[in-house]
């Protein structure tokens, strides 16, 4: 064992991803459409949703919660993975890309799993938990938006239930969030450094955060 972390170069990254298990075709064309796309950089890394995927076998998920869906590779690998009685709740905006999503999922053959709910996700988390379903998810994914992390995290908090897992995406900004803020940095910049500083005290929950893709923190609610 060793306190130093391996410098990851791109050789060795693909050697890693050769050592899991294979990633499957649909998702790997999904991955590779969506890299041509102007926004491609959203995506999620594939290790992200191994990572995922894999977490949620090892606890039992059956129902799952997705803040953000771009163009539907975490969704579609979710749903791939768990048994045929999964229930996935999808949030998203953009038409646009959920079309495509939808595209995806009918491909994956996995589209009757999948609830899209084609409004803001607050108004969508609040609408669950006022008709009772708090408690109810084993797992959450929120990769959407930046500046209302807060207020996407608080509402998952009480909709997963205790044990259940809550991921975030992209908190560490691309390394900008250990920089001071400037008068004209992002909104995100400042919300989010607070954020963070926020999860290792919070008491309802258990954090950690991975170096995957542009950060993958992953809380355990108490």
């Amino acid at each position: 064992m060793t306190v130093q972390s391996t410098e990851f170069t791109p050789e060795l990254r693909q050697y890693l991803r050769q050592m899991g298990t294979p990633e499957p075709g649909i998702l790997a064309d999904i991955r590779r459409q969506t890299e041509t796309h102007r926004l491609g950089k959203m995506a999620i890394a594939a290790e992200q949703a191994a990572l995922l995927t894999w977490l949620a076998k090892l606890t039992g998920v059956r129902r799952y919660l997705e803040i953000g869906v771009f163009t539907g590779y975490s969704s579609t690998a979710m749903a791939l993975a768990l048994p045929e009685d999964e229930e996935l709740t999808c949030c998203d905006i953009n038409v646009t890309f959920t079309d495509q999503a939808r595209q995806h999922w009918q491909a994956a053959g996995v589209e009757h799993k999948i609830t899209l709910h084609l409004q803001p996700a607050l108004i969508t988390m609040d609408e669950l938990i006022a008709q009772g379903q708090g408690g109810s998810y084993d797992m959450a994914l929120i990769d959407a938006d930046k500046p209302p992390t807060p207020h996407y995290f608080e509402r998952a908090l009480q909709l997963v239930r205790p044990s259940g897992i809550i991921a975030i995406d992209n908190l560490l900004l691309g390394g900008r969030v250990v920089q001071a803020a400037a008068e004209k940095s992002p909104e995100s910049h400042r919300i989010l450094q607070a954020f963070n500083a926020r999860l290792p005290h919070d008491e309802r929950i258990e954090t950690l955060t991975l170096p995957l893709g542009d950060g993958l923190t992953l809380v355990r609610k108490k």
